[in-house]
Parts: C-alpha cells; structure tokens; sequence
C-alpha cells in the first residue's frame, strides 16, 4: 500500500486514509528512522495489588505469576498453539480480549505497521473514547481485579451494577473526548519477593480510571508495536510464551553456541528514563495527544504511605515506569527492542540474544562472550540503565550450567545412546518455591478450614506451577513434586482428625486423588507436549 493511497505527510505526500478505519483513527503519518486464617491486613492488601497487576500486563516474574493460581484463558496458548501469528494480519488470540470492531482496528493498525515499518501513527488518541473499546478495556480490568488506587475506588463497584459501569463509562469517554482526562497519582505498595522474606519488590497501583485508559491505550498501540518486536522477545507479547524462549535457547546452543553471557539489569523498570523512551515511543506515532498522556502516565507522582507513622509522602516520578502499571511492560519491551535487533541481526558475531522483559541471555561461539559482555554494557550505560555486574555472569556451558526464566540448563550425557544433549528442567529455586507455598496452605494454622478448600488451594498452586514448568526433561522433578504434594497432604489430613496409627493407610493415593479431588500431575516429559 503506497503512501499515495494511504494519506499522511510520508514520503509520496499524498492525503487520505488507510483503507478500513474510520475518519478518527490513525490515518498513517510522515516516515521517520487468597489469604488464609490470620493474615494480616498488610499482607491481604499486597496479594490485591499483586491480583491488580493482572497476568497479562504485569512485570511480576513468570513463574510467580503461574504458580499462584490456575492459567487464565489466553494467556498461555497450548503448545500446538503457540507459534507467532502470520504477518499478513493480526492474530485472533489476542493479548486483551476484545469486540469484534476493535479486533478489526487491530488488525489494520498491525498490517499497516509491518508493511511501512518507517510509518508514523496519528490520529490514535480519537480511538480511546470509543464506547466498545473502553469497554473492552474495563472487563480485562475487572477480569484482574486488584487494590484500589489513592482514590479508594473499588473496581467491583462497576462489576456489580450494570447501571453504574454504564454511566461510569460514558463520563469517562467525555473526560477523553473533551480533553478533561488526567492521571493520578500512582499508590506504592511493597511485597515480598519471596516466602523467606528477604527482598521486597515495589508496585505501583494505578487508580481504576487509570487501569482504564491504559488498557485502552494498549490495545491500540500494541499491534503498532508488535509488527517492530523482535522475534527473540517473549515477554508480555500474544502467542509467546517462556516455552518457546527456551526453544530458542536450546537451539542456539545445539548450533555451537556454548558461550553464554547470563545478564541481570539493575532496576530495569525503576531506571527506564522517560526523555529517552518518549523518543522511542515517538518514532511510530505522531499524535501529539497520545504522547502528551504516555507523558503524563510517566510522569504522575507516586504516593507511599510510611510503614512507621501512617502519613503519606508524595514522591516525583522522574525516571522508571511503575511495575503495575497496565501499559508498564508494553513500554518496557520497546525500550529494549533496538538492543533485541541490534545483537540478533547487527552483530558481527552473529550471536543469539534471547529477552523476557529484563531477563536476558547472550548465546555466542566460543571465545566471544567476554567481547559481547562488555559491548553490552556499553549499549546500556549509553541509554542510562545499569548492568548488574555481581549477578552478570560469563557461562561456558560446556564445563557448568545455568539458570533462566526458572529453569536449569546443561549439558548431559544421555545413558542411552551416549550422545550428549541440553538438559533442561526445574530449577531447584522454582522446585523449592512450590514447596514452601504447598508448606503455606498445608499448615498447623489451617487445620481448622475445610479440607475441600484447603485442597482447592493446592491445586491451584500445582496445576499453575506445573503448567508454567511442564517443558524438557521435567518427568523426574514432577514424580518428586507430587510424591512431596502426597506426603504433605497426607500429613495434614492426620492431623486434621487425629488419627491414630492403625488409620495413617486410610489416606492412599487413590483416596486422596478420587474423594479428596487431589489434582494429578502430568507423567509426559515435557518435550512431548
């Protein structure tokens, strides 16, 4: 499609629009380069926030995000189904569920993007007040739930009462449409990073209007963006998932690939700076009212509530776009997408790099990793961000191994055949993470709920856990996973009512998985999937 047929300021200067969008859309542009009994307070309000960020627009850890609960619909496609979408159109299976009309935009915007990969969007910010978008946009807010934001405002409130969503939703399309919109500050909460609790993670908490228009902005500009994406980027993109990252990585180093360099960003999300990302986000749209209101999204303060007194500080928002954010990862992967395309495809090494979010590897031939280390941190320092230099690391994997998106990889010799082949499965960090939290529902405090309930709960975790880790040589780690599941299960129904030991045979395994529903785990290896 010529830019002559297409309209915009590009390079044939002719005026229209790109076949299929109304007079509002984007017409093209100039070319340019659960908690249990006793839970605190503290902690019921930190699993909201995490609920609030949502599966499909969060920064949260992948395997954090799978463990807790069953896989949402979508979220992560089956392996016959996982593969990128043609580029001749929008995929169907789409990151945020949406109308028939809006699949339609979408299809469009993206086709447009990958044919003219120089084009500019404006006209965008006209789609945002669009009733069938903002409306798509509310259910996947309600569909992740979550804490309110500094305003209290409960997100259930417009779940409940038809009424009330409809005539919420018609003000805010006015406040849109009439340029009356702006972002509020942003709630910081703390959780933990782990069950020890050693480490805390920050999360910002946008209010639900926020939560709204983000999910908006992101259907729009998403498959803008996704036709740019390198194809080694796997994190928060439709059809991608951490199974086929580690496809890629297998492959690599099957090649000859044995250098890894394993990198760790310090701080990714908290140092991205917005004059710099502001310019990326420049590059594909030209709509001066959508870069105004991504501007205002990075910029709006940050409102902490000391743990000590109980006041609230208010804190400038100069760098960093918050984890929690709806519109944060899709902004954090085009930030990084130049470094995706600059080590994969100008690279003189011809290297593998392969990214989710701000995990990243660096697969090279022997002797280049070092190199490509150092030019690597170079290419950071330049866009202001920081290497990790104590958690960096150069692999050779032909000696030990190492660890990605929770899982351990290296090279073994098979007993079968002698060959040697790449050994992936469970790390044992990921192995030890279900097991603390089977050991959090399965314990002393929670003897007195019901039994259902409690093995309701485990098998969320498991079938969560499981689905996330089901990929290589995982059939070992699994039988050892449930044998612990058993066991644990096993005890804490003994406990539960007092048994003594002429009945400690009563709980068999077909007694817990037939009256007691106990959730079996797979017994495929998990290439075979």
């Amino acid at each position: 499609m010529s830019d002559q047929h297409t309209g915009g300021v590009g390079g044939g200067g002719g005026s229209g629009r790109v076949d299929g969008l109304s007079d509002e859309t984007c017409h093209g542009g100039a070319a340019s380069a659960a908690p249990t009994s006793g839970t605190s307070a503290a902690t019921r309000e930190a699993g909201r926030a995490v609920a609030g960020v949502g599966d499909l627009h969060s920064s949260v850890d992948p395997a954090d995000r799978t463990t807790d609960g069953e896989q949402r619909e979508g979220t992560c496609p089956p392996a016959s189904q996982s593969g990128k979408g043609p580029d001749d159109g929008w995929s169907d299976e789409l990151w945020i569920k949406t109308s028939p009309k809006v699949r339609k935009l979408q299809r469009v915007l993206y086709r447009k993007a990958k044919a003219e990969p120089r084009w500019r969007f404006y006209s965008l910010y006209g789609e945002l007040f669009r009733q069938d978008l903002l409306s798509d946009a509310l259910d996947q807010v309600i569909a992740n739930g979550g804490a309110p934001g500094v305003d209290g405002f409960e997100v259930e409130t417009l779940a409940k009462d038809s009424a009330v969503r409809a005539a919420w939703l018609l003000a805010l399309a006015d406040e849109l449409r009439t340029k009356r919109y702006r972002p509020s500050p942003v709630r910081r909460v703390y959780i933990w990073k782990d069950l020890a609790k050693t480490k805390r993670r920050a999360l910002g908490i946008p209010t639900v209007k926020d939560r709204v228009v983000q999910s908006a902005a992101a259907i729009v500009l998403q498959p803008i963006w996704e036709a740019d994406f390198h194809d080694h980027s796997y994190a928060y993109r439709p059809k991608r998932r951490t199974h086929q990252a580690m496809d890629k990585v297998k492959e690599a180093l099957l090649s000859g690939k044995v250098e890894v360099v394993d990198a760790d960003l310090s701080s990714y999300f908290d140092l991205i700076p917005h004059r710099r990302l502001l310019r990326q986000v420049a590059k594909r749209v030209s709509d001066g009212s959508m870069l105004r209101l991504i501007k205002a999204w990075l910029r709006a303060p940050i409102v902490e509530e000391d743990r000590d007194s109980g006041r609230r500080r208010v804190i400038p928002n100069r760098c960093g776009t918050p984890q929690g954010g709806v519109i944060s990862p899709l902004l954090a992967n085009l930030y990084l997408n130049d470094l995706d395309h600059a080590v994969n495809d100008r690279c003189d090494q011809k290297p593998t790099m392969v990214r989710y979010a701000d995990d990243l590897l660096i697969l090279a031939k022997p002797g280049q990793g070092a190199g490509l280390q150092t030019r690597l941190k170079r290419w950071l320092e330049a866009r202001e961000l920081t290497l990790n230099e104590e958690k960096t690391r150069l692999v050779d994997t032909r000696r030990t191994g190492f660890e990605f998106l929770g899982f351990a990889v290296a090279w073994r010799r098979s007993w079968r055949s002698g060959k040697r082949y790449v050994h992936v499965e469970p790390s044992a960090k990921s192995r030890a993470k279900l097991r603390d939290k089977v050991r959090t529902v399965l314990d002393v405090s929670t003897q007195n709920q019901p039994a259902v309930m409690m093995i309701r709960k485990v098998n969320q975790i498991t079938r969560g856990w499981a689905t996330a880790f089901h990929y290589g040589n995982c059939t070992r780690c699994f039988a050892k996973q449930q044998v612990f599941v058993r066991s644990r299960l096993r005890r804490w129904l003994w406990r539960k009512f007092g048994c003594t030991h002429g009945l400690f045979k009563f709980f068999t395994h077909d007694r817990l998985h037939g009256q007691y529903q106990l959730w079996r785990w797979p017994r495929t290896a998990g290439w075979t999937s």
